[in-house]
Formats: structure tokens, C-alpha cells, sequence
């Protein structure tokens, strides 16, 4: 829901008050290692589904991945006739909200997409929710687009389990991509036309902050936009 400028500033202030500054966020980055496999580089741009609670965010990490060519966000997991937002807000359409990331699998792997989001983009261990949002549409989920990313996916959770690098089970389900269907406009590069709105504050903008500090390599400053950012 749009706000007031004024209003705006004064939530933000609220924010940086009562969670302690920018850099206090609802979930924390964690260290986590590797996958101990990983796919073979191919030729060409490979796509990958992500779900890790509300799509700005996650959006947000995978645009300033060095190799990423684009990140869109959508909904998977239920039918093109109910993928509207309105509608998945409700729970009730299967729907994730997700982002499709294409990439160059020659510049950054599968492996380790999955390494920046099990470790900055979300906590895989939170059941239909992250952070603030509730419902299933807020879930963690792998959508695959082949059988490489699958048990690549696969081994690289039960490896992080076996490890405990986090305090509970990781509950990310993994699934055959079955349709992708982008979100509206206004939904897309939230985080970067909008680095003042105080969910993107609290919530999003340190997980860029953790992006660059744990993955200094694989960050790049200009982030790649669905459209033209304005202002």
C-alpha cells in the first residue's frame, strides 16, 4: 500500500529505533559451506526457480549476483489462471511467490545460487513462513529445471543437515518446475526503487549487506533490473 513520504520516514526511523539500526535484520546470514558437487558449466543461459518468502528480497540478492542475467519475480507451483497477487495472498492457489533467475552458468554455477540463498537470501528452516509473512505462499521451495539442478539440490540439503549448520532442519521442498508466471509490474526491482520503504529496510537491504560481506566475489554493485529504475 502506497504511504505518505512523511509517513514513510517516520516508520523508517521506528525501525531503525526498535530493531537496533539498518544492519539488524529479521533473519541473519549464516556461514555455510559449499556443495560438494556441483553441475557441469553448459553453453548458454541456464534458468532456476527461488522461493524464499516474499519475492523482493530475494529478487533483490540474485540482481546483484555477478553471472545472473536476470531476476524476475513471480509465482510457481499453481496454475496461470490464479497467479495474481491478490489471489495467491490468500494461501489458497499453491502459489510461492518466487524468482526466476537466468544465469551464465559459465560466470556462476547452480551451486553455488544455492550456497548465496540458503546462506543471505532466506532461512530454509522456517515451515511457511520468513520472517513477518505467514502462509504457504512464503514458503521455501527449489523449483527445477533439470535433472542436474535436482540432485545437485538435493545433496547439497541433506549435506547441510548431516553438517547442522543450522540450528533445525532445513525445510525447503524441491520440485519439477511446472509454470512461471511473472508478477505484476509494480512488484518488480521493489528493492531497488524503493531502498527507504521500512520492509525493505528491516527485511531486505541487509541481506544485500551479507551478500557483499560473505560473498565479496560474487557481488556486484549495479544490480540488473527487470525495468528501468526511475529517479
Amino acid at each position: 500500500m502506497p504511504i505518505s513520504s512523511n509517513l514513510n520516514s517516520l516508520l523508517v526511523a521506528a525501525v531503525v529505533l526498535l530493531g537496533g539500526g539498518m544492519a539488524c535484520a529479521a533473519e541473519e546470514a549464516v556461514v555455510i559451506p559449499p556443495p560438494a558437487i556441483d553441475e557441469t558449466a553448459g553453453s548458454g543461459t541456464e534458468i532456476a526457480i527461488f522461493a524464499g518468502g516474499c519475492f523482493w528480497g530475494v529478487q533483490g540478492v540474485f540482481q546483484h549476483v555477478k553471472g545472473v542475467e536476470s531476476a524476475v519475480s513471480g509465482y510457481a507451483g499453481g496454475e496461470a489462471k490464479t497467479a495474481q497477487y491478490e489471489t495467491v495472498s490468500t494461501g489458497s492457489t499453491g502459489h510461492a511467490e518466487a524468482v526466476e533467475v537466468r544465469f551464465d552458468p559459465k560466470k556462476v554455477s547452480y551451486g553455488r545460487l544455492l550456497q548465496i540463498f540458503f546462506a543471505v537470501a532466506h532461512n530454509p528452516t522456517q515451515l511457511n513462513f520468513q520472517g513477518p509473512d505467514r502462509g504457504t505462499q512464503y514458503r521455501s521451495a527449489l523449483f527445477v529445471t533439470a535433472p542436474g539442478q535436482r540432485e545437485v539440490a538435493e545433496r547439497y540439503i541433506d549435506q547441510l543437515d548431516k553438517a547442522h549448520v543450522f540450528p533445525k532442519p532445513i525445510v525447503t521442498k524441491v520440485s519439477d518446475a511446472a509454470g512461471f508466471y511473472p508478477a505484476e509490474a509494480y512488484h518488480q526491482d521493489f528493492l531497488t526503487r524503493n531502498p527507504t520503504y521500512p520492509y525493505i529496510v528491516y527485511n531486505d537491504l541487509p541481506k544485500i549487506e551479507n551478500l557483499k560481506s560473505l560473498f565479496p566475489a560474487d557481488y556486484r554493485s549495479q544490480p540488473v533490473l527487470v525495468g528501468k529504475t526511475k529517479g
